[in-house]
């Protein structure tokens, strides 16, 4: 069967488990989901994805690390000639999880900071000390030369504190993920960035990215910071929005098997489970995915119907759109719209 599409970097809920309790929590991950991959399910799901020809594999949760096999199924990502990553929330590193990281032969380590004070992080993860737990975490990677991250996803909650929490994390981290949260799971839609917040956070990151260099500290706005701004150069990694790669470039599995094109989509984006069908026959299914493989300017809506961008960007993240305005293809998060919208207000 021909492939035309590559998922080249996939997020893997390792298990729905959780040993925190976050307000921005998309998936309301705590507790296990019903029926998770068991362990030589998961080696065949990386059987499947070696042969679609995945290269990084980011494992996630929940909590990956409470999933007591999660280092042997890193093993097999890494033997099948993957690349591998995991997300933790920092709780559960210690010397142990360090010598299993380096064993598994992960290419990142990234750790989720929310909050440039112990109150601010504290109370949006709901575990009290978990900001030192994070920070003591991320020195112990540093001490053993693993290569750390830092994702913080922003609101209204902790929007301030993006100084502080820079200044806690220079000289101990290769990387700075920024991203904004949007209301799905657990997330209540009053805290959501304005959309002037939203174009601050977006001058934020263009000086930030600025001021430092790639070696200082790479600081990457994620998918849904904004596209195709008339004065901010320098908020992404990618200097040109192609749109949402979601089933074209990118692929979430939760750890039941099912698979979506980004896990943050809700479930009307489901395209199958891998214990019904094979993995490459989800994938390559020419139904499969249509909201961005098929995406024509037809099915452009609002703002986005009239852009001049709205061919090479397809109205913007998808997650961002379908939540906030029920459909894709719609995002208001965009940095042009919201420039047009000042223009047209204070010019």
């Amino acid at each position: 069967m021909h492939q035309k599409y590559i998922p080249f970097s996939v997020a893997w809920e390792l298990t729905l488990t959780c040993n925190m309790h976050c307000m921005h929590c998309g998936s309301v991950a705590g507790n296990t989901r019903l029926n998770e991959l068991t362990t030589q399910e998961a080696f065949n799901l990386c059987a499947q994805l070696q042969d679609l020809r995945a290269k990084y594999i980011n494992l996630t949760g929940g909590e990956a690390l409470l999933r007591t096999d999660w280092n042997t199924i890193g093993k097999e990502i890494k033997d099948r000639g993957m690349q591998v990553s995991v997300l933790s929330n920092g709780l559960l590193i210690t010397e142990k999880i360090i010598s299993e990281l380096r064993s598994v032969g992960v290419y990142a380590i990234a750790l989720s900071l929310d909050g440039g004070t112990p109150q601010t992080h504290d109370s949006i993860r709901g575990v009290p000390g978990s900001f030192e737990k994070c920070l003591r975490s991320l020195d112990m990677l540093r001490q053993h030369d693993l290569p750390a991250t830092i994702i913080t996803t922003v609101h209204k909650k902790n929007f301030q504190e993006l100084p502080l929490i820079r200044d806690r994390i220079l000289g101990k981290t290769k990387a700075w993920q920024i991203q904004i949260a949007v209301p799905i799971g657990r997330f209540p839609r009053e805290l959501i960035l304005s959309q002037e917040e939203f174009y601050a956070l977006a001058m934020f990151i263009a000086s930030m990215r600025k001021r430092y260099s790639i070696k200082e500290l790479a600081i990457i706005g994620a998918h849904s910071i904004g596209y195709h701004s008339q004065f901010l150069r320098n908020t992404m990694v990618s200097p040109v929005w192609r749109g949402c790669q979601a089933g074209i470039s990118v692929l979430g599995i939760q750890s039941d098997g099912t698979i979506k094109g980004c896990l943050s989509l809700p479930d009307s984006f489901t395209e199958g489970n891998i214990r019904q069908r094979r993995l490459d026959e989800i994938w390559n299914d020419p139904q499969a995915f249509s909201y961005t493989r098929h995406c024509h300017p037809s099915d452009l809506k609002n703002h986005c119907a009239s852009c001049r961008f709205g061919g090479s960007c397809k109205g913007g993240c998808t997650t961002v759109s379908a939540s906030l305005t029920g459909a894709a293809h719609n995002d208001p998060y965009c940095l042009y719209l919201v420039e047009n919208q000042m223009m047209k207000k204070y010019g």
